[in-house]
């Protein structure tokens, strides 16, 4: 389970997983996800096994929960939010997926067995920013809110992915601006208006 949401959480609870994602993060540094057991996760973490699997259903749902915070972690540092309100905040987003995503293309191919369970922990951070936003203030267009969150975080890690792949890719700030111009008309408005809206403020 994703922890994405402000909702409470007895300091206990929050204190073992946070436990559990710190032991996890420290293997990683020195041994292969697939070689990792849950009973290494436990010793690391100083709890029995019985503990880990009161928290997560196995090492993949950690993995995905300690990406998740590290990806929300990241995103708070950098002051990014989204209320619905301005379409351009969006762009914070996808810079942080950008950046999130090459650091994630220069790890070890063998640790490609993580790729997936780092995609989902993004894409659901992603998802549930964009709703969150979205119900506080809906978009002018068709579709179910869930539908619209839920194509806008696929698209946008979807084409930071394809970014991070190319060969002398150009740098993230750039390349946000062409994933905008896909990105926004799900929201049902266009980059290039906004763009000459804002140029045009400039001007007066």
């Amino acid at each position: 389970m994703f922890e994405t949401t402000e909702a409470p959480v007895d300091p206990r609870i929050r204190r073992t997983r946070h436990l559990l994602q710190q032991a996890l993060e420290k293997l990683l540094e020195s041994k292969d996800f697939g070689d990792i057991s849950v009973q290494d996760i436990a010793e690391e973490a100083t709890v029995n096994r019985a503990t880990f699997y009161d928290h997560y259903t196995d090492k993949f749902a950690l993995l995905e929960c300690m990406v998740a915070r590290q990806f929300l972690g990241m995103l708070g540092e950098r002051g990014v939010t989204f209320d619905g309100t301005c379409p351009t905040a969006i762009r914070g987003i996808v810079l942080g997926v950008c950046d999130y995503v090459a650091g994630m293309s220069s790890c070890s191919e063998r640790q490609l067995q993580m790729e997936p369970h780092l995609e989902a922990a993004v894409v659901s951070v992603v998802r549930h920013m964009i709703l969150d936003g979205l119900k506080q203030n809906p978009p002018q267009r068709e579709g179910s809110l869930e539908m619209i969150a839920g194509t806008a975080s696929w698209a946008i890690y979807g084409s930071a992915k394809e970014w991070a792949k190319t060969p002398k890719r150009v740098p993230s700030e750039e390349i946000a601006d062409t994933i905008m111009t896909l990105v926004l008309p799900i929201f049902g408005v266009e980059y290039s208006e906004i763009l000459k809206r804002h140029h045009e403020d400039s001007k007066r």
